[in-house]
C-alpha cells in the first residue's frame, strides 16, 4: 500500500513537473510577443502587470491540471492566456490608449483563438471538464479587462465592471448558496452572450466609436448578461426545490 502510494505521488509530482515545464515555455512566450509589440509594454509596470496575470493564470493551471501534458487543445489556450497577459499588461499606466488598434488587435485575437481551441479538442478528443473551465475562465478574464480599458478610455463609470464583475459575484454567491453551484444545461444562449459581451466591448473600445454609442454598446452587454444570468439562476432555485 504504501509503495503504490508512493508511486502515485511520484507520478503526480512528475505530471506537475511536465505541466510546469510547458507554463514556463508560455513565459517564454510572452517575452517574445511582449517585445515585439513594445508599444503594449513600454514601462516595467507593463511588463509586470502582465507577467503577474499570467503567473496567476499558471497557478490556476498547475492547481486544477494534473494530467501532465496539457494537449494542443490546452496549448492553444495557454496561447490565449498569453495574449490576455499582454491585454492586462497594457492596462498599465493607461499605455494601452497610445496604441489602442494594436491592443484590440490583441484582444481580439484572443477571442477568435476561443472557437480554435475547442475546434482542435472535438477533432482530437482531447475534451476535458478542466479545459472547458480554463477556456472560460480565460473569456471571464478577458472579459474584466475590457471593462477596466472602458472605464480608463471613455469614462463611463464604474458600472461598466458589473458586466466584469457579475460571474465572480455568482461564484462567491454560490458558497453560501451551495445550489448555485449545480452543473447547468448545455445552452447556446451562453456562448451568444459571451461572445456579444465581447464584441460589444472591443466595439465600444474603438476610437470611431462615439461615447454614447460606446455606453450604448456597454449596457446592452450588461443588460444580456444579466439576462442570461438571470435564466440560469431562476433553473438552478427550481431544480434545488425539486
Amino acid at each position: 500500500m504504501v509503495r503504490i502510494t508512493t508511486l502515485a505521488s511520484s507520478h503526480l509530482l512528475s505530471s506537475r513537473l511536465y505541466s510546469a515545464s510547458e507554463l514556463a515555455v508560455g513565459s517564454l512566450l510572452l517575452l517574445g510577443l511582449g517585445s515585439l509589440l513594445p508599444t503594449l509594454t513600454v514601462t516595467a509596470l507593463n511588463w509586470g502587470l502582465a507577467f503577474g496575470t499570467y503567473a496567476f493564470i499558471s497557478l490556476f493551471v498547475l492547481i486544477f491540471w494534473s494530467g501532465g501534458a496539457l494537449g494542443w487543445a490546452n496549448r492553444i489556450t495557454l496561447l490565449r492566456a498569453v495574449l490576455v497577459a499582454l491585454v492586462a499588461g497594457a492596462l498599465a499606466d493607461n499605455v494601452f490608449t497610445h496604441s489602442i488598434w494594436l491592443w484590440l488587435v490583441t484582444a481580439t485575437t484572443a477571442l477568435m483563438l476561443d472557437g480554435v481551441d475547442g475546434w482542435i479538442a472535438r477533432k482530437t478528443q482531447s475534451y476535458s471538464t478542466f479545459g472547458a473551465r480554463f477556456d472560460m475562465e480565460l473569456d471571464a478574464l478577458l472579459i474584466l479587462l475590457l471593462c477596466v480599458g472602458l472605464i480608463q478610455l471613455e469614462s463611463l463609470g464604474l458600472w461598466v465592471l458589473l458586466i466584469g464583475v457579475m460571474r465572480y459575484l455568482f461564484v462567491v454567491a454560490s458558497w453560501h448558496f451551495t445550489w448555485l453551484s449545480a452543473p447547468l444545461f448545455a445552452s447556446i444562449r451562453r456562448k451568444v452572450v459571451c461572445v456579444w459581451q465581447v464584441s460589444a466591448l472591443l466595439l465600444a473600445l474603438t476610437p470611431l466609436t462615439p461615447t454614447l454609442v460606446a455606453s450604448l454598446l456597454a449596457f446592452s452587454a450588461l443588460l444580456s448578461l444579466a439576462y442570461s444570468f438571470g435564466i440560469d439562476t431562476w433553473w438552478l432555485y427550481q431544480q434545488r426545490r425539486r
